[in-house]
Order: structure tokens, then sequence, then C-alpha cells
């Protein structure tokens, strides 16, 4: 657990806390238009299931949180699945989201460099993600080592090489 200047820490999130990330995949969805919300029902998509179903229960499954005012306010995860940011079967992918009362207080830089850190201390080479290219978050992913290796009209597909960093 790491305590940070702005009063939040990061830790591991315990398997008793796993329900929230439901939660925090709806979160993670990017919406531009507050005013005009998917409906909750969405994370019940298949393509959206992969990324927290029986979390937990795999052996890339790795999964970080913040904690703030006594509650968890963001996550970031991985997993060795075949989501939206996949690049292969060797490597996994970043989910995060920080609920928007904690945003923009380095709370997802925090998550993002922890797990970083430790994916590189379990000996991953790489880890991927797709982001929306209007997603304010593309910044924060570059800042923290990803590197853009592809894009469709939408969204980026970002990478970061955990071998050599």
């Amino acid at each position: 657990m790491t305590l940070c200047e702005n009063k939040y820490k990061i830790r591991e999130m315990r398997h008793d806390e796993y329900p929230m990330l439901n939660d925090f995949l709806y979160q993670a969805i990017f919406q531009p238009d507050k005013t005009n919300l998917a409906p909750r029902s969405v994370i019940e998509r298949p393509e959206l299931q992969v990324y927290i179903k029986d979390f937990g229960t795999k052996k890339d499954d790795h999964c970080l949180c913040a904690e703030a005012d006594g509650k968890v306010v963001g996550a970031v995860w991985v997993r060795n699945i075949d989501g939206y940011g996949n690049i292969g079967n060797a490597t996994v992918e970043f989910a995060i989201s920080v609920f928007d009362d904690y945003q923009q207080r380095g709370i997802g830089t925090a998550l993002m460099r922890h797990m970083i850190a430790l994916l590189k201390s379990l000996h991953y080479h790489q880890a991927s993600l797709a982001v929306q290219k209007a997603n304010y978050a593309v910044r924060m992913y570059k800042k923290v080592g990803l590197e853009i290796i592809g894009d469709t009209e939408q969204e980026f597909m970002m990478i970061i090489n955990l071998s050599n960093k």
C-alpha cells in the first residue's frame, strides 16, 4: 500500500471488493455527453463482460485500487483477454477508471504507475489498451509510457513495453 500526498492510497483490491469492478467498468466507458449516458445495462454485453466476468480466477488477473475518504474511488486492472485493446495472447490489457468526483487529482496516473511497476515485477513484457481518441486520458497514458501503435477512426491502440523500462 502506498499513501500518496493527495490523501489517497493505492493498494491491491481485495477479492471481496471485486464486485465493484461492475461500477468501475461502467465508469470506464468514455461518455463525453454526460446528459445522455448509456444505460448501466450496457456492461452486460459480452464484449464488455470479458473485462470483469469471474475476475480473479485467471493467473493474469491483477487489480489495484485507490482509496480516499474511506472508500474505493478508482481502480486499474489487467487481464489477458480478447478485448478492445487486444494485441495478442501474451499481452495483458488495461482497464482503468476513477469516479467523477475524484478525477483530476492524479489518482489515475498513480494507479497506472503502480500497475506498471507491478507488471514489471511480475516479468510481463508488455501491456496494451484501446482508448477513444477524444478521451482526455490519452495524455495521461502517454505520460506514463504508453505509445500509440495504431488507430481506427475513433480509437488509438496503445502499448507499453515493460521489458526495458
